[in-house]
């Protein structure tokens, strides 16, 4: 397995919990819309403690992106990339993952699942090709969507937001269930991508089955 040590470029923070982290490309390094690496801190004590990220830059950029979730509450890798800053070095790995673009249809993002669409939407968008898809994202409260201004500007009426935990004019409360799906999608003849907690791609999945979408037609990280 291949590993590229590489510097970070500049770290910035999105959320109360989420940095921007672009780091140096290298040279032939290569990805699809919605794919990611395993990154691990190339520290003596941390190079063998892998993660997977997805690449949220576009294809064509000079560096690589990443937008990463840190959960204070731990110890462990995520907490600490929060603390690093520029000229720190990262070490990447091989590319993977089985998201990827298969035609005009319906994202649904929990979280920081949200990530592998970026690069996706913002691909699309790139090359013209966005209009007709929606995106459907869950989060716990306004300030955890991350975002939120690009993704609206993006995708305008096509970006609906759902918040589990906090009431807010605009925005929709609850969980994503059968009658919330069934409300706003229109037809289930189309692609599905869906990415988040993998209870949340589950129940998701088995919804949109039971609802009439076909199982091949719904795209998940497997």
């Amino acid at each position: 397995m291949d590993e590229f040590v590489v510097k970070i470029l500049s770290i910035e923070k999105l959320t109360h919990d989420v940095n921007k982290i672009r780091v140096e490309r290298p040279e032939g390094y290569d990805f699809i819309p919605g794919q990611a690496t395993e990154v691990s801190i190339n520290r003596a004590d941390l190079k063998d403690e892998r993660r997977p990220f997805t690449f949220t830059s576009l294809t064509e950029k000079p560096y690589l992106e990443f937008m990463i979730k840190s959960y204070d509450n731990h110890n462990g890798v995520t907490k600490i990339i929060g603390t690093l800053k520029q000229n720190d070095e990262l070490i990447l790995h091989d590319v993977w993952g089985a998201i990827s673009y298969k035609g005009q249809g319906i994202f649904i993002a929990g979280g920081a699942g949200i990530t592998p669409f970026i690069s996706i939407l913002r691909d699309l968008r790139h090359k013209n090709k966005l209009n007709g898809n929606q995106l459907i994202f869950s989060n716990k409260t306004k300030q955890d969507i991350i975002l939120n201004a690009e993704l609206s500007e993006m995708l305008g009426n096509n970006f609906i937001n759902v918040l589990t935990r906090e009431k807010a004019k605009d925005y929709f409360f609850g969980r994503i269930d059968a009658s919330f799906l069934k409300a706003q999608i229109k037809d289930f003849n189309q692609c599905f991508y869906v990415c988040g907690p993998d209870e949340f791609v589950k129940e998701i999945d088995s919804i949109l089955t039971t609802l009439g979408a076909k199982p091949d037609t719904i795209v998940f990280e497997k």
